[in-house]
């Protein structure tokens, strides 16, 4: 097939809604709901969504040399090395045992990136936050907001019926991809696979500007250290840290080596702004790898990156260039829900985050 040029970026791509702001007020209200119960039971205050880290990894991106004019864009216009650190995640706002198999998350934080900084993105830094598939499970902010409602409801009580529901949902995931289905609801209620996630693909899901253009993210492991536990999953049944202790232990000896891939935008007809549970296929607008990110064997839980990155970091699509500004209603009411989550963090913890200079 022969591919159509990228689109080009413009601010008239995104179309917003004049009640965008009531709805994410009423995201606030709901996070809230989550964070002061949480804080409450545990004594200390966690993250809204992604509460539950299962390794943190430190290594290296290396934007590569001779791209294309459309790829050399933002932070890749420059061939170079920058530190990372990776946060592995599952999805939840509360500390659920691993028995409760929810989707895999990775946010990625790249340190000494230059150039004209988003509003309010403190620091020198780009983050990205991706998740281990394609979609997003809510259309808009609003029908995100209903989801959230019943998940505040929920958070942090009947472990054990959460627990015996997801392994319920997980025959009824395993049975719907058996006839080629995938079902996002049913895996974000507890259906997921439990998969190793040094073995996933990570997906940023939402679109962002792509310096003259516009493009999605995709990090791939690639080393066989990796891709050897790509679907592989854990036995969490009776661990109530299963995976942590996993990713720990295989980190020990683990060489990790990713391909960080754009998905340049093609026809936004066919890869929407605006609806991110609208898969941009890869035959129409494939995936091209822009720089590699690497790392040596490690201890992915030791005391000294848990407070470094767990408890001072806070990872954000709004913290990075102008250049790769994020795009489409659910990323813009990213902005002021995680701000106002990780302001809740800080504020409770009386721990300020820190943006890493290397």
């Amino acid at each position: 097939m022969t591919q159509s040029l990228p689109v080009r970026f413009s601010p008239e791509l995104e179309t917003i809604k004049p009640d965008e702001h009531e709805t994410v007020a009423g995201l606030n209200e709901q996070f809230d709901i989550i964070l002061e119960k949480t804080a409450e039971d545990y004594g200390h205050a966690v993250r809204s969504v992604h509460a539950k880290a299962h390794g943190i990894i430190e290594g290296k991106l290396t934007v590569l040399d001779g791209l294309a004019t459309e790829l050399a864009q933002g932070m890749f216009a420059t061939p170079g090395e920058h530190a990372v650190y990776m946060r592995l995640s599952t999805n939840a706002g509360d500390i659920l045992p691993d028995a409760i198999a929810l989707p895999r998350g990775l946010a990625m934080k790249v340190v000494d990136v230059e150039g004209v900084r988003l509003p309010d993105a403190e620091g020198g830094t780009q983050d990205f936050v991706m998740v281990n598939g394609p979609i997003f499970q809510a259309p808009n902010p609003e029908k995100f907001l209903s989801s959230l409602k019943l998940l505040a409801r929920t958070t942090d009580r009947m472990e054990g019926t959460k627990t015996v529901l997801s392994s319920v949902l997980q025959t009824v995931n395993k049975g719907l991809e058996a006839v080629g289905i995938a079902s996002p609801t049913v895996q974000g209620l507890g259906g997921a696979p439990n998969v190793d996630p040094l073995g996933e693909t990570y997906f940023s899901v939402t679109p962002f500007r792509y310096g003259d253009y516009v493009a999605k993210f995709r990090l791939k492991p690639i080393s066989p250290d990796l891709t050897k536990r790509t679907g592989t999953e854990i036995d969490a049944s009776v661990r109530h840290d299963a995976i942590r202790e996993t990713v720990q232990a295989e980190m020990q000896t683990t060489v990790g080596e990713w391909e960080f891939q754009v998905q340049l935008c093609r026809d936004i007809e066919a890869q929407p702004i605006e609806d991110p549970t609208v898969e941009w296929k890869e035959d129409e607008a494939p995936f091209v790898t822009v720089a590699k990110v690497s790392a040596a064997p490690q201890d992915s839980w030791s005391d000294a990156k848990v407070q470094k990155v767990d408890e001072e970091m806070r990872f954000s699509v709004w913290t990075g260039l102008a250049d790769h500004q994020p795009l489409g209603s659910i990323n813009r009411a990213r902005k002021d829900t995680y701000r106002h989550s990780a302001d809740f963090r800080a504020n409770f913890n009386g721990c300020p985050f820190h943006e890493p200079r290397q």
